[in-house]
């Protein structure tokens, strides 16, 4: 059956997830400036920071390859860290108003452009999400990030000497993450699991830490959305 929408309803809401996208924005595009630097100041062409930031859409995994991609690390490597870093995008699908997006192409689209930042708007607003208000999110979440990249890349290449401490970006967007998070309660459980699967691998297996906190926290997240199952909702 067609629902019959009042005139101006999708411009309302096209507007509105523009307007939800904002705050965030004003994060992304700074860190995405400092994405651009970093290609800029690596050995990569200038043609691989728009590349990753279209064909590998994830903004913390492409701080993180960019580093990689420098070294020549094996691509075996590269690739079982992209899995474990985005490894956690499967639990959000859990939560995530997906089923608001009907259109195949809008719906490809929307997978494709889940981020850290789209879960956590969409979580902390729920049950108002209509398909032109998120694919506007998310559109304009990635628009930030790219011009970021863009305009970091340009203020590279006109640097005459490179900037320190660039590396620290990566860190400094998981700090935010972090920090978003903590502003549900329904999320600070996965907060505590994540602090108590570095704490374990730290004494466990101090030499692959953070490889194996990444594999200690999937496990604990599993072991979690297994039990909110059974209680009858998802934590």
């Amino acid at each position: 059956m067609n629902v019959v929408r009042e005139p101006g309803w999708a411009r309302r809401e096209i507007s509105a997830g523009i307007a939800a996208s904002l705050s965030a924005g004003l994060g992304l595009f700074p860190l995405g400036i400092a994405f651009g630097l970093l290609v800029a100041q690596s050995d990569l062409p200038l043609w691989v920071g728009p590349a990753l930031s279209v064909f590998g859409y994830a903004g913390s995994l492409e701080l993180l390859l960019v580093g990689l991609m420098s070294v020549g690390t094996p691509l075996a490597t590269i690739a079982l860290t992209t899995l474990l870093v985005n490894f956690r995008h499967v639990f959000y699908a859990f939560s995530f108003p997906i089923g608001a997006v009907r259109n195949p192409f809008g719906r490809a689209y929307s997978v494709y452009a889940l981020t850290d930042e789209a879960y956590a708007i969409t979580a902390s607003h729920p049950g108002t999400w209509t398909a032109p208000r998120l694919i506007a999110l998310q559109v304009f979440l990635q628009s930030y990030w790219i011009g970021g990249g863009l305009m970091g890349l340009l203020i590279g290449s006109l640097l005459t000497a490179p900037v320190e401490g660039l590396e620290f970006a990566l860190c400094a967007l998981f700090i935010t993450l972090t920090l978003d998070a903590c502003r549900t309660w329904s999320e600070v459980p996965s907060l505590l699991l994540a602090a108590l699967s570095f704490a374990v691998a730290v004494v466990a297996l101090p030499e692959q830490a953070l490889f194996a906190a990444m594999v200690i926290f999937l496990v604990l997240l599993a072991i979690r959305f297994v039990i909110a199952r059974k209680r009858g909702g998802i934590a």
